[in-house]
């Protein structure tokens, strides 16, 4: 059975597409067949993991649209066991053209279900917005990871995004659940990670991850040169993060690791 993970928070910067990336390297280091999805206009998960967000022919754009096959947008990339259905800056159109499209919410849902046994895991990188793309992820999730970055107002507009995953549930996934909370950007020189961690851990209790993802050089550096952390400096405290959280993730998923 195919897991299905959205990569959620409206906040920007709080880590989305590092972890999607580095996630879908990570669970594929340990064997297991990850589809990307980047459902971000940015389409910085499409760079991010070396294609050429310019110049990509058959996207998710297209998909959502019903104007292309699914295996025409389902790209491979360097990572053995990674493939990707990228994204560019065409998907802003979507936003407009779905709303007013019959079974709008269900699209993401529809393509992924086509799909299903052939990967371990799909991942999707999600905007930065609550709009109607992220519906879109939550209808076609199992579960979600919530990145929060450990700075100030780090939980600011997570009520918001609570709320959404509530009506979510309530009206069109009910089997919808959050996965984990994935505390980021966590620099251990500062008093204030360890406060905004600890303020995360009584809020969402065992709901969050024992991984958190250090604030790391290597990890801001690796997507301008379009690869994963693995590939670009496996000795990283980067590397050691994601492939303990992809560790976690398998575990608690109850999958056997060799």
């Amino acid at each position: 059975m195919t897991k299905v993970l959205a990569i959620t928070n409206q906040k920007g910067g709080v880590g989305k597409t590092t972890t999607a990336i580095n996630l879908a390297a990570g669970l594929a280091t340990y064997g297991q067949k990850v589809l990307l999805i980047d459902l971000d206009p940015q389409a910085n998960c499409t760079s991010g993991i070396g294609l050429d967000k310019l110049h990509v022919e058959g996207q998710i754009y297209d998909l959502l649209l019903g104007d292309t096959h699914l295996y025409d947008a389902i790209k491979q990339t360097d990572v053995p066991n990674v493939h990707i259905i990228p994204s560019s800056i065409d998907l802003i159109g979507s936003e407009i053209e779905l709303l007013s499209a019959q079974n709008k919410e269900q699209r993401l849902k529809n393509v992924i279900k086509a799909l299903e046994g052939r990967y371990d895991y799909v991942i999707i990188d999600c905007p930065p917005s609550l709009n109607i793309l992220t519906v879109n992820a939550m209808v076609a999730s199992n579960d979600l990871i919530i990145p929060i970055q450990s700075e100030y107002f780090a939980l600011e507009g997570i009520a918001q995004l609570l709320r959404t995953i509530k009506i979510i549930r309530r009206r069109l996934n009910p089997n919808l659940n959050i996965f984990g909370i994935l505390i980021t950007m966590y620099d251990r020189r500062t008093v204030l990670s360890e406060q905004v961690a600890k303020e995360v851990r009584r809020y969402f209790k065992d709901r969050v991850f024992d991984t958190i993802i250090d604030r790391n050089v290597k990890l801001s550096e690796a997507p301008s040169y379009g690869k994963p952390i693995f590939s670009y400096d496996i000795n990283s405290r980067g590397a050691k993060n994601y492939l303990h959280l992809a560790l976690e993730v398998l575990n608690k998923d109850g999958k056997e690791v060799a």
